[in-house]
C-alpha cells in the first residue's frame, strides 16, 4: 500500500514551501504552487494506463511505479492546498480532492474514484464574470484523450451581463457554465473545449448538475479559420462579422449566447421518446440532425430577439444598455452558426461517421439550393436580407421530422430522417441506404441499418473539397488554442 505522507517529492521544490506561499486567484498560473501540481500531474500521466490505475512495476532494481506515483500526489496536494485559499468559494470541493487523491494512493493506486469530490465540484453556483476555479481530476478528454488520466486546469468564468438576464428570461440553463482556458495539463492541449462531469473517474454514475465550454477556444478557433476561409472564398464579410475577427470577448460573447441557447434546447421540442441519444447506436446522420437542430433554434431565437427589439426601436423606445448588448449580440450569432458550421464542421476530422461535418455540409448546400448562398466567380456570396429566413426553414424541416417521430417506429424514423438529409445532400454512390436497403435489412433488427451506413455516407461536394485542403493547415493550428495566442 502507497502513502503520500512519506513519499519523497519527485518535483524540485518541496511542498513544504509552496504551502506556505500566498496566491491569488488572478495570477495562480504563475504561482509555484500550480507549477508543482501541474508538473506532477503530466508526471503521473504515463504511469496510468487507460482506466486511470497505475500498475506496480515491481521492486528491487525495477524502479516501484506505486513509489513514483506517490511522490507526484505529494506534490499535486501540496499543490491543491497552497492554491485553495485563493480559490475558497471551491473549499468544499479543494478539501474533497485532496482526501480523493490521498485515498487513491493509499488504495494501491486502482481505479480512481472521485465521486466525492465531484461532487463537492459546483460551478453552476458561482456563474460570476472573471470568478476562477482550479480543477484537477482523472478524467478523459472529448476531441483529446480517451484514457481517464490526471488533468489539472484553471479556468475563468465568462458570464457578461446581458449573459446573465439572458438566462434569468426565457433562456433558463441552470446546467451551463462558460468558461476561458487559463492554464492546463495535455489533455486539454488539443481540441477539446468542455468540462463535463461524466469524463470524471467515478464509482457510479450520479445526476449531472453542470456541463462547461470554453468558450474562448471555441471563439479563438473560429476568428482563425473564419478570416483564413474567408479570404480562400473571396467572402466580403459583413461589418460585424468582420469585428468578431478582430475582438477575442465579443466573439467569445457570441459564442456564450450561441451555446446557452443551443445546449437547453437538447431537453427541449418535440423529441423522440428518448431524447438522450448518445446512449443509443443510431445511423450517424441522426447526431447530425440533433446538433443541427439545437443550432437552428439558436439561430431561430436570435432571429426573434433582433426582430423584437427593432420593433421596439422603431415603435420609439430606447433599449437599455443590456437590452442593446442583447440586440446586438443576437445579430452576431447568426453569423457564428453560418460561418462555424460551413467553415470549420465541415472539414474538420476524418470522414468516418463524422456527424459535425455532415451538419455543417447540410447547411451550406440547404442555403445554396435555396438562392441565398451563391459561388459564382470564384467568390461566396450571401444574400444577406434573405438568409435568416432559409436558415430558420431548415430548422422548421427538422422540428417537423421530430413532431412525426413519435408516431412512427424507430428505424421509420431513421429512413425519415435519411431522405430529409438526402433532399439536400448527394449520398455516396455505394450506398446501401440510397439504392434501397434491402428485404432482409428492412425486416431485421435495426442492428442491420446502421451497419449498413457507410462510414462516409454523404462524401463532401466539389467545394468542400477544394476547401478542405486549403483549410488543413489552417484548421490543424488550432489544436490546443486559447484566446491568448491571437
Amino acid at each position: 500500500m502507497s502513502t503520500i505522507t512519506s513519499a519523497t517529492p519527485s518535483i524540485i521544490g518541496a511542498p513544504e514551501q509552496v504551502e506556505r506561499d500566498v496566491v491569488d486567484a488572478s495570477t495562480a498560473e504563475h504561482s509555484a504552487a500550480w507549477k508543482l501540481l501541474k508538473d506532477a500531474a503530466i508526471a503521473i500521466r504515463p504511469l496510468q494506463v487507460k482506466d486511470g490505475s497505475i500498475p506496480s512495476t515491481g521492486s528491487g532494481t525495477q524502479a516501484d511505479a506505486h513509489e513514483a506515483a506517490a511522490g507526484h500526489v505529494a506534490s499535486i496536494v501540496a499543490g491543491i492546498r497552497a492554491l485553495a485559499p485563493a480559490f475558497a468559494h471551491d473549499a468544499a470541493y479543494l478539501d474533497a480532492l485532496v482526501v480523493d487523491f490521498q485515498r487513491w494512493a493509499d488504495g494501491g493506486f486502482g481505479v480512481p474514484d472521485f465521486l466525492d469530490s465531484l461532487m463537492a465540484f459546483q460551478p453552476q453556483q458561482h456563474r460570476v464574470d472573471g470568478i476562477r476555479h482550479l480543477v484537477v481530476f482523472p478524467m478523459y478528454t472529448q476531441n483529446g484523450s480517451s484514457d481517464r488520466l490526471v488533468e489539472a486546469l484553471i479556468v475563468e468564468t465568462i458570464w457578461p451581463e446581458f449573459i446573465a438576464e439572458l438566462e434569468a428570461g426565457d433562456y433558463g440553463n441552470k446546467l451551463f457554465v462558460s468558461l476561458r482556458l487559463v492554464d492546463f495539463t495535455p489533455g486539454y492541449d488539443t481540441n477539446s473545449a468542455v468540462l463535463f462531469p461524466e469524463t470524471v473517474a467515478m464509482r457510479e454514475i450520479p445526476s449531472f448538475t453542470w456541463g462547461a465550454i470554453f468558450q474562448d477556444r471555441e471563439a479563438a478557433r473560429y476568428r482563425r479559420v473564419v478570416r483564413a476561409a474567408s479570404e480562400i472564398t473571396n467572402l466580403d464579410l459583413p461589418e460585424r462579422a468582420r469585428a468578431m475577427l478582430d475582438d477575442q470577448q465579443m466573439t467569445e460573447k457570441t459564442f456564450v449566447m450561441w451555446d446557452i441557447i443551443h445546449d437547453r434546447t437538447h431537453m427541449r421540442g418535440d423529441l423522440p421518446f428518448d431524447p438522450f441519444m448518445i446512449k443509443q447506436r443510431m445511423p450517424f446522420f441522426l447526431y447530425s440532425l440533433e446538433e443541427m437542430r439545437c443550432d437552428m433554434t439558436a439561430f431561430r431565437e436570435s432571429v426573434k430577439i433582433e426582430r423584437a427589439f427593432d420593433a421596439r426601436v422603431a415603435a420609439g423606445e430606447t433599449l437599455s444598455e443590456t437590452e442593446r448588448e442583447m440586440h446586438d449580440y443576437a445579430h452576431l450569432v447568426q453569423y457564428a452558426v453560418i460561418f462555424d458550421r460551413i467553415f470549420r464542421f465541415a472539414i474538420t476530422g476524418n470522414r468516418v461517421r463524422n456527424y459535425d461535418a455532415v451538419g455543417g455540409q447540410l447547411l451550406f448546400a440547404w442555403l445554396h439550393q435555396r438562392g441565398v448562398l451563391h459561388w459564382t466567380d470564384t467568390a461566396l456570396t450571401f444574400d444577406w436580407d434573405n438568409v435568416p429566413d432559409a436558415v430558420v426553414a431548415l430548422g422548421d424541416a427538422i422540428d417537423d421530422l421530430y413532431w412525426h417521430s413519435i408516431d412512427r417506429p424507430k428505424v421509420a424514423h431513421w429512413l425519415a430522417a435519411y431522405e430529409l438529409v438526402r433532399g439536400t445532400l448527394t449520398p455516396h454512390p455505394a450506398s446501401k441506404w440510397a439504392r434501397g436497403l434491402s428485404d432482409e435489412i428492412l425486416a431485421g433488427a435495426p442492428k442491420g441499418y446502421t451497419d449498413a451506413v457507410m462510414d462516409d455516407e454523404f462524401p463532401l461536394s466539389m467545394f468542400f473539397e477544394t476547401l478542405d485542403k486549403k483549410m488543413k493547415p489552417v484548421i490543424e493550428s488550432t489544436v490546443g488554442i486559447r484566446g491568448t495566442d491571437l
